[in-house]
């Protein structure tokens, strides 16, 4: 089976160089047959960019029909001209496809504060649009690369009657991610014929547990968001209410969110390795994952899981902080599966041990707050001489 966004029937795409970024793939087009039922879920970052803020008001109908997804410009902190430019975007593309403007959903990544250069955008949409095929998924994630280091596609079957359909996704980022409501930029598509309302709630349970889940730098994007539609073009009966059909599309659309998540997060910026953070015994899973996430982005914990550091102190320190009331004395700390502190303090334990433990992958760190039944979890990747070269260069 194929990958990407173009493995479920329905759906088209196609990517040119327009000029944007130098010498590569930096537009792409994907486009379903027909209208579908879509949703979206978007960057809580108080500064969204204009695309963030055009997408959101193109899908409060709950149908979309393309998406269209540039690199090298973020189109953020533009103002009124670059809301103009991202609608601007969406009336060439409606046009190249013959749909109207609002169902179509523009996406951008690259540098804040830079207008699209809009010449050279019109004329790749309009490139794109003859390109359109169904092989062009591999392309189309190509395109919307930034420092990533590979695309990120997948595809996953489930049942529906006696049909199978595909959910098929492809995502970037590598950098600025601590995802709030989304993360980075992450498309989603299903040939299973899917209720606006269901494909909604689908969307946000899908990537609570996923996209939501990983975090790089601590850093939540200004262009953030996730986006699924559903073009109804496979012969499955479609799903419209709760039960057995809504609940393998769910369990698919999760599958392939998690599977995205973790290609980045493996893919973050410099990294060389990445680890679960894993928290037990809080009061809620509010707190669980409060702790988890503060543990994740600490950068003393991401430079110790570098260096393969077995310092369980900057653990505990990294969840006394959190904000999340806790009894110290009854905390416990696992390295992969070397029990390192108990009470709140250090355990006789093999430093050897501990230390491979940091070098395995994933690198399993588990706190036990001893304060109630709930958990939660969040991948990271660690900070390296890399993440800094990367980031001190990132405009020049």
């Amino acid at each position: 089976m194929s990958t990407g966004v173009t493995a479920p029937l329905g759906f088209r795409a196609a990517a040119v160089a327009a000029g944007i970024k130098p010498d590569r793939l930096d537009l792409a087009l994907v486009v379903a047959d027909g209208t579908c039922t879509a949703a979206g879920v978007f960057t809580a970052n108080l500064v969204k960019a204009a695309p963030v803020v055009l997408s959101q008001r193109h899908l409060g109908g709950g149908r979309a029909r393309a998406i269209v997804v540039n690199a090298g410009c973020a189109n953020a902190a533009t103002g009124a001209a670059g809301l103009a430019d991202a609608h601007e975007t969406a009336e060439n593309v409606a046009h190249a496809v013959g749909c109207p403007v609002e169902e179509v959903l523009v996406a951008s990544t690259g540098v804040i504060g830079v207008r699209l250069p809009m010449e050279r955008v019109r004329a790749g949409i309009a490139e794109a649009g003859r390109r359109l095929s169904r092989h062009g998924g591999a392309d189309a994630a190509r395109a919307i690369m930034t420092t990533d280091t590979r695309p990120k596609e997948v595809a996953v079957e489930f049942p529906v009657g006696g049909s199978t359909c595909v959910v098929g996704g492809m995502a970037k980022g590598a950098g600025m991610i601590a995802p709030n409501m989304a993360t980075m930029l992450a498309f989603l598509t299903t040939d299973a014929a899917v209720e606006p309302a269901l494909l909604r709630r689908a969307l946000a349970e899908a990537v609570g547990t996923s996209l939501n889940r990983i975090t790089v730098d601590g850093d939540t994007s200004t262009n953030d968001c996730a986006v699924v539609l559903a073009s109804g073009a496979r012969p499955a009966p479609a799903i419209e209410r709760e039960g057995g059909d809504f609940d393998a599309f769910r369990r698919a659309l999760t599958e392939a969110a998690q599977q995205l998540a973790h290609l980045l997060v493996r893919d973050g910026e410099g990294a060389t390795r990445v680890a679960e953070v894993l928290v037990e015994g809080a009061a809620t899973p509010t707190e669980a994952d409060r702790v988890a996430r503060t543990v994740a982005e600490s950068p003393l914990v991401k430079t110790a899981l570098h260096g393969g550091d077995p310092n369980w102190g900057r653990l505990l320190a990294a969840a006394g902080r959190s904000g999340v009331a806790f009894d110290v004395s009854r905390v416990s700390i696992w390295i992969g599966d070397v029990h390192v502190a108990e009470g709140g303090a250090a355990r006789d334990y093999d430093e050897e041990a501990a230390a491979a433990a940091m070098r395995e992958d994933p690198v399993r760190l588990r706190l036990r707050l001893g304060g109630g039944e709930a958990s939660g979890w969040m991948w990271t990747s660690d900070f390296s001489r890399g993440y800094v070269d990367i980031n001190a260069h990132y405009r020049s």
